[in-house]
């Protein structure tokens, strides 16, 4: 049992303790005026927390009653007015308005992508940040976006050549030379402070001469520096390099502008269920403000020692300079209302996570703020803190208050900290208006979750009826109105310019030519940023943004008509249509392996996101996310008797064979076969059996009930 010290009436774990008052606070803030707040804090709020929480109950309750006596045949003007009645749907305000100042440039004004990274894992968080540049030779070689792979071990000339031709295609697309193509430059150079471009018909320039801007010189390779649509992409002249030797130009690499953004996560993708997880993810967020968090590791039989990368200087055309930076600009993700920790208890009661997340994420983000010189992480003096699975206005004006009192026992400015507010529950998304106006002061950030949203959906209507398939979803009309509405309300409150309006996870990190193909709708949807499962999946992504003006998309979308909320709060149901019992055992085969697959590295190594192989062997970005939506779907359809208790557990079983069949390989893996007693087991079962009794459907209370039991086991 973790030890715990007093602070102000508070039963504080001792290692988080010492964190926080050995490491983690600065700028004047003493260890006794931060726990007199914060129990404060706790003794105010914590109040209305679980007021909240049972007005979600309450609601579901209201939803449930109203659902099992309708059934699916619903007339979606009476449900609408029911909702009113209960609460449900609020009156939007006259006229939302973003006022958000001091954002910088990364979120307020340049399009481009986002990483989502567990900021538990030291190596995959600096992976994120320093995924801010990549290389495009690299992004295509390694992956499936052009076509085959190497023939060989090592450096394969023939997929290098083609490579080569498919980068420099993507320059001339965005980047064109007047009268020539990239592939024709026979020498690449920078005279006068001027660009020069030789082919063997004589000189060419860009056609956009605006496009060149800066040049570095590191002895003999030449760095050109071009932008396009506020992103750079830097052409690296190396001739003594083999790439550079073979290239009539001596040009070795094309680097892209990449991961403009990063999601340092603190919930859906971390197993964060006590004091000491808490502590490493804490800990990890420190070294990243600070920017001296290093992760050593083995790689090929070398040791590597990783740390954040430095910004690089040029030569800018005016004679002055340029400053690329060389990190992404990070967020944080706290958790939501829900969850409570035993890191800090109150009178023998746990507290609410999001609470502690809340003072000590943004603690951690003053030693950034007090940086006077060298890399900063917000260079506008802000802390970006990402608030999820909040439903409705009143949930989001409680965030408010809660962050408010953060920074008041921080002494910081009133709105420091940024808000993004995740569209990822359906009392949000019909009410994003009243939800975006309070916060309007400090909000940077609205997006939309397709599968937490398609959960939430599942859960709030699941008396009305069995729902559709979960590849049918897609196709349904409320998350083309979901989406549609997303954005719509983050263009009418005006947040074009002052923050992002993002889109959900490519879910698929081995897919990459579907990814180029399907993505680049996301920005012709009206999103200035999207979530992406990798680096590499970073730099690919930053083409479209090359070949999009997103911010000229926004205003063209401004003058539709509003996503219709009727169509919003229409339920996926299957209706009167019966599946073939075929169609429903795979489904059912389907979620049952996600499921499984997910839960047993949750719950048995504390693994919160990671690539897991579905039933085909196609590798899967799985979060809780994902988990939610399998599992909801078959305690639905179990509900409804399309499946029933006996086929959920004979498919557990055989997917679990399977499942551990996929993880023969990881000495750490504990097989569920053909015991079927472990705690990950169990988890995956009462995640479908007692899946509608679950708050809003979420799997953390059992994923943690579960996880914390395979840990005592382990001690």
């Amino acid at each position: 049992m973790t030890e715990t010290v007093e602070r102000h009436g508070l039963k504080v774990a001792a290692p988080l303790a010492r964190l926080i008052e050995d490491e983690i606070l600065t700028g004047g803030v003493t260890a006794d005026s931060f726990w007199q707040g914060y129990a404060a804090l706790l003794r105010d709020l914590m109040p209305e927390n679980r007021r909240l929480l049972e007005v979600r109950d309450k609601m579901q309750a209201e939803l449930d009653k109203w659902h099992a006596s309708h059934g699916a045949d619903i007339d979606v003007g009476a449900y609408e007015k029911f909702l009113r009645e209960i609460g449900y749907l609020v009156d939007p305000p006259e006229r939302v308005r973003v006022t958000t100042r001091g954002v910088d440039p990364e979120i307020a004004s340049i399009a481009g992508p986002q990483l989502v990274v567990p900021v538990t894992n030291a190596r995959f968080a600096l992976n994120a940040a320093n995924a801010r540049w990549g290389s495009l030779y690299d992004a295509l070689y390694g992956t499936d976006a052009v076509p085959g792979t190497a023939s060989e071990p090592g450096y394969d000339p023939k997929r290098g050549a083609e490579v080569v031709a498919r980068a420099k295609a993507h320059l001339d697309a965005v980047v064109p030379l007047d009268g020539a193509v990239w592939g024709d430059v026979t020498r690449l150079a920078v005279e006068d402070g001027g660009l020069v471009l030789e082919t063997a018909s004589g000189p060419v320039a860009l056609a956009a001469p605006e496009a060149f801007a800066g040049v570095r010189r590191d002895g003999d390779v030449l760095r050109v520096l071009l932008t396009r649509n506020g992103l750079l992409l830097e052409v690296v002249v190396d001739a003594t390099s083999r790439i550079g030797g073979e290239d009539p130009a001596g040009i070795s690499d094309i680097r892209l502008e990449s991961a403009l953004t990063a999601i340092m996560d603190c919930e859906d993708s971390v197993a964060t269920v006590d004091a000491e997880d808490k502590c490493l993810a804490y800990a990890n967020w420190l070294g990243l403000m600070r920017g001296d968090l290093k992760e050593t590791f083995d790689k090929g039989g070398e040791t590597v020692t990783r740390d954040l990368a430095p910004d690089t200087t040029y030569d800018a055309p005016d004679g002055g300079t340029i400053r690329a930076r060389g990190r992404a600009l990070m967020l944080v993700r706290n958790v939501g209302h829900l969850m409570t920790t035993d890191a800090v208890t109150l009178d023998g009661e746990e507290t609410p996570e999001g609470m502690l997340d809340a003072a000590v994420t943004v603690a951690c983000a003053m030693h950034d703020l007090a940086k006077t010189d060298g890399p900063r992480n917000s260079e506008a003096g802000s802390v970006y803190v990402v608030k999820p699975k909040m439903h409705g206005p009143e949930e989001v004006a409680f965030a408010e208050t809660l962050y408010a009192r953060v920074e008041d026992i921080l002494g910081l400015d009133r709105n420091t900290v940024k808000l993004g507010v995740m569209d990822e529950e359906r009392r949000t998304s019909a009410n994003l208006s009243a939800c975006m106006n309070e916060v309007s002061d400090r909000l940077v950030f609205i997006n939309t979750g397709f599968l937490d949203r398609t959960g939430d959906e599942i859960h709030s209507v699941m008396k009305a009826g069995p729902v559709i398939p979960k590849d049918e979803m897609k196709g349904a009309g409320w998350l083309a109105a979901y989406e549609d509405g997303n954005v719509d309300a983050g263009l009418a409150a005006g947040l074009a310019g002052r923050g992002q309006i993002g889109k959900g996870m490519w879910a698929k990190p081995e897919e990459m030519a579907e990814m180029l193909e399907a993505k680049i709708g996301q920005l012709k949807a009206g999103a200035n940023t999207a979530w992406v499962p990798s680096p590499t999946a970073a730099t690919l992504h930053a083409m479209h943004y090359h070949m999009v003006d997103v911010a000229a998309r926004q205003k063209e979308l401004m003058d539709r008509d509003p996503a219709s909320l009727e169509t919003l709060l229409t339920p996926p149901l299957l209706g009167g249509r019966n599946m073939e019992s075929a169609q429903v055992r795979r489904a059912l085969d389907d979620s049952a392996q996600s499921i499984l697959g997910y839960v047993v590295r949750w719950v048995g190594q504390g693994i919160g996101c990671s690539k897991v192989p579905d039933i085909n062997d196609v590798a899967l970005m799985e979060d809780r996310a994902t988990l939610r939506i399998s599992s909801q779907l078959l305690t639905n359809w179990l509900m409804h008797g399309v499946i029933t208790e006996d086929e959920v557990d004979e498919a557990l079983q055989r997917m679990a064979a399977k499942v551990d069949a996929q993880n023969a390989g990881d000495p750490a893996y504990e097989p569920m076969a053909p015991g079927f007693d472990g705690p990950a087991f169990r988890a995956a079962r009462a995640l479908i059996i007692e899946g509608a009794k679950q708050p809003s459907g979420y799997t953390e209370p059992l994923l943690h009930k579960y996880r914390r039991e395979a840990k005592a086991k382990e001690s």
